[in-house]
């Protein structure tokens, strides 16, 4: 069997996914393939922000923070269920930046782009401010600035299936395993990794969204070179007990130069990163942080807070590869977090394009400049059209999150406060789908733990291709912090299940 198309995208971290969307709205026909699960790599392992980058600007990125700005603004608005407003403290550490440094930075950060629904700046004393309740003695003034937070892996999801609605062809567990050029025919082979199977796509263009395998898939699978490279980042996190009772996250910054957050998370945790490590190369498998970066973050947190934190008590970490463009800085945090295209097009022959580097906040203007840059193949494409597009689950009111939530709690009343508020943040007005006419919340089927039920786990299935506990509750969801132990036994048990029901039914 062969497959015709006008892209096959190679790539289902946040960048493939929202270039599919973007090219399907577009009215192009659209293969995604992913060798793993969407957002299985460095898509799920960011610092799960949407801000412009505050710190970008000390290397006169200002075109990029700019860009970021705008777009913090419209994914606001497209997306109010899983991104919401943060707002950052930054204690003044004397010796490291001055002040007035500091401030022409937020200065400019507030002014670079309008905006609409997140205060300005302003200047606290931590002797006076709740916030200065967990810090240690010694920092008396803080800046205090607004970003917003976002559910990074829930973004590549929606984006993946927004795309799917719109006709494009999404294929999880499914690797390129190489491709030739025919004219100006791309013939490629597709493996799927569970079975083994393989499948031929003959597309027009191959868009190559491998992030840090983007290198891998032109050298080893098109069989191509580019003066283009990748420099490979080794970003970690760790997650431990609440730090702090304040709803704001911090900024810290380090005698290093760099800069570390400190974000509430998940009601009862407090997420610390990143790291920004060089790595060589990408492992099949995925990374982990070391001791020496877990001991980095908690040096950068007790040098600020009262409770010192030990490696001991992390709670969980991850880390992601990123895969940034490779500008020639010898400092990893100096690296742009721009994005760069390479168009490999020799006359008469079909063309890849290659995107290097890029981060989530700026995914959907990435997306929009690389179907621009496939103009001249497909003349007859539809003008751009995500500006001011919602997102699924995102087409509530005014993007006025407590009002929708409000309607929820009436329609549903059964369920507990904190499972319907995770419900409605997840899935926004999707959320209907879910729970449907359940009256209890023995309707919704077995309960795994933490709220989560046999409904949910057949939702995320059904339409947004999980397929193991592992995709449930680190990707979908963060449920793994907060499930028994033996949840992920259970739900395998359960999808192996209901997979061999739902085959003996065909």
């Amino acid at each position: 069997m062969t497959t015709v198309t006008d892209l096959l995208i190679v790539g289902g971290g946040i960048n493939g996914a929202g270039i599919a969307r973007d090219a399907v709205g577009r009215g192009l026909s659209v293969v995604l393939c992913e060798q793993g699960d969407l957002a299985g790599y460095t898509s799920s392992a960011s610092t799960k922000l949407i801000h412009g980058g505050l710190r970008y600007l000390e290397y006169y990125e200002f075109r990029l923070v700019r860009e970021a700005l705008f777009e913090r603004e419209r994914l606001l608005e497209s997306a109010p269920h899983i991104i919401w407003p943060l707002r950052f403290i930054l204690p003044h550490e004397k010796g490291i930046r001055p002040a007035w440094f500091v401030r022409l930075g937020l200065f400019m950060y507030d002014h670079l782009a309008p905006r609409k629904k997140l205060p300005g700046t302003e200047g606290i004393k931590l002797t006076r401010h709740p916030a200065g309740q967990a810090l240690k003695p010694g920092f008396d003034t803080a800046f205090v600035y607004s970003d917003c937070w976002v559910e990074d892996s829930r973004m590549v999801a929606l984006n993946a299936l927004d795309a799917f609605e719109k006709g494009a062809d999404i294929r999880v567990r499914t690797k390129l395993t190489s491709a030739r050029r025919e004219g100006q025919t791309w013939v490629a082979t597709l493996q799927n990794v569970e079975t083994g199977e393989t499948e031929e796509v003959r597309a027009k263009v191959i868009v190559n969204a491998g992030g840090p395998f983007v290198a891998d898939v032109l050298n080893a699978k098109l069989g191509l070179n580019t003066t283009k490279n990748v420099r490979l980042v080794k970003g970690s996190h760790i997650v431990v007990p609440k730090l702090f009772d304040t709803k704001e996250a911090f900024i810290l910054q380090n005698t290093d130069k760099r800069i570390v957050f400190a974000i509430p998370y998940q009601e009862r945790f407090t997420l610390i990163g990143t790291t920004d490590i060089p790595v060589e190369s990408v492992p099949d498998k995925k990374v982990e942080i070391t001791p020496d970066e877990v001991q980095y973050l908690c040096n950068v947190v007790n040098h600020f807070f009262k409770r010192e934190v030990t490696p001991a008590e992390v709670v969980w970490t991850y880390s992601g590869v990123r895969p940034l463009f490779d500008d020639g800085s010898t400092n990893a945090s100096a690296v742009t977090r721009d994005y760069v295209f390479d168009m490999d097009a020799p006359q008469g022959q079909a063309p890849v394009l290659s995107i290097f580097g890029g981060k989530i906040t700026t995914f959907r203007r990435l997306s929009e400049h690389a179907l621009d840059e496939l103009k001249a193949y497909f003349p007859n494409m539809k003008p751009s059209w995500t500006e001011k597009a919602k997102m699924p689950g995102g087409d509530m009111p005014d993007a006025d999150f407590d009002r929708f939530f409000a309607t929820v709690r009436q329609r549903w009343p059964f369920l507990p406060e904190q499972i319907a508020h995770r419900l409605a943040r997840a899935y926004g007005t999707r959320i209907e789908e879910l729970l449907g006419s359940a009256k209890s919340m023995a309707d919704l089927g077995e309960d795994f733990g933490a709220g989560l039920t046999a409904s949910e786990v057949d939702y995320l299935v059904r339409r947004e291709w999980a397929r193991s506990a592992e995709d449930i509750l680190w990707r979908r969801s963060k449920l793994g912090l907060h499930v028994p132990v033996d949840a992920p036994t259970k739900i395998d048990a359960y999808l192996a299940r209901t997979k061999a029901t739902a085959v003996a039914a065909q």
